[in-house]
């Protein structure tokens, strides 16, 4: 089994970070989000990755590489931001006939996935939310079997939502109904999604199950982010290297903060994740993410999201920071 992994959008919501880091390279937990979901399914047994890239995609294919080079990882690009089912559908001479899972780029959830990838069949995974009209949906009969798939409902009939994981078995059919879906689309100048394709293979026969997953952590903006990273640290413990060569400095756990760090005067946590060699002093850092190679002085952040190559000094409380950015508070 081959995983599909689509990674080349723009991240719009998480300006003014994305326009120098893909959002699946965005540190969350010391880790990236990109990072997550190859070692959730790396470790599942999956050895195969085709990642979609487009959007500085040669960051991720030399993130890819440099930390995951026991993987047999193919790049496709994306030349033209046509839709997730067009990204999709790029990676059809790379899959044959082969069963895949897709899992989209910002997307990082807690299931079973060796239950998923076992399954006999296609399927589906989703998570219960309040309003639905936001995200695909999955309408089930009462054996659990997916009837109808669609995308933004303004009348849900069900508040099951796809949160971006698939395993399809009938690769053949999928490619099928993405051609289909392309042609359509090259018309209307729309994107190609990649629900009306599913939906496209249900009414062809083809069979999907649901599977719902535990928790699923949005990625999508600031906030969110966040929050996941508070959450996931609080579930794997956090991890802070070197921590005795930190001067005067009080950690307050859950954190993570990456090697070749210098912190002196300072207090970090809780839920602060801290990129590679960053400088931090005399500052309090807390529910923030820190990018590598940035500088701090002097300064209080509170739900912060400050990107790598950042130098701040002065004081201030919430801040949202590209990469490569100078400011002075003082």
């Amino acid at each position: 089994m081959k995983a599909i992994i689509p990674v080349a959008g723009a991240g719009t919501k998480l300006r003014p970070h994305t326009y120098t880091q893909p959002k699946a390279l965005i540190p969350l937990a010391g880790k990236t989000v990109l990072g997550i979901i190859l070692d959730q399914l790396s470790a599942a047994g999956i050895q195969e990755f085709i990642l979609v890239v487009g959007y500085l995609g040669d960051k991720i294919a030399d993130y890819a590489r440099e930390h995951h080079p026991d993987l047999n990882i193919t790049i496709v690009q994306q030349q033209e931001r046509r839709g997730l089912g067009h990204a999709v559908f790029l990676c059809k001479e790379h899959v044959a006939d082969d069963e895949v899972v897709i899992v989209l780029g910002d997307t990082i959830c807690e299931y079973n996935v060796h239950e998923l990838l076992n399954h006999e069949g296609s399927v589906l995974c989703v998570k219960k939310v309040d309003d639905p009209r936001d995200f695909g949906v999955a309408e089930t009969d009462e054996e659990g079997k997916v009837n109808r798939l669609i995308e933004k409902p303004q009348i849900p009939k069900t508040n099951n939502a796809l949160v971006g994981i698939y395993k399809i078995k009938e690769t053949q059919l999928l490619f099928e109904c993405l051609e289909a879906g392309i042609t359509e689309v090259v018309f209307s100048g729309e994107e190609l999604g990649l629900t009306p394709a599913l939906d496209c293979m249900v009414a062809k026969g083809a069979a999907f199950t649901t599977q719902k997953v535990s928790n699923w952590f949005d990625c999508g903006k600031k906030e969110t982010l966040l929050e996941s990273n508070a959450t996931l640290l609080k579930k794997w413990g956090g991890q802070a290297m070197d921590q005795e060569g930190f001067e005067n400095t009080i950690i307050i756990p859950p954190v993570s903060i990456a090697p070749g760090c210098e912190i002196k005067n300072a207090i970090i946590g809780p839920n602060v994740s801290i990129g590679e060699k960053t400088i931090i002093q005399f500052s309090i850092v807390r529910d923030s993410i820190i990018g590598a190679f940035s500088k701090l002085y002097d300064v209080v952040l509170n739900d912060s999201l400050i990107g790598s190559d950042t130098e701040i000094k002065g004081e201030t409380r919430t801040l949202n920071i590209g990469d490569n950015t100078e400011i002075d508070l003082g």
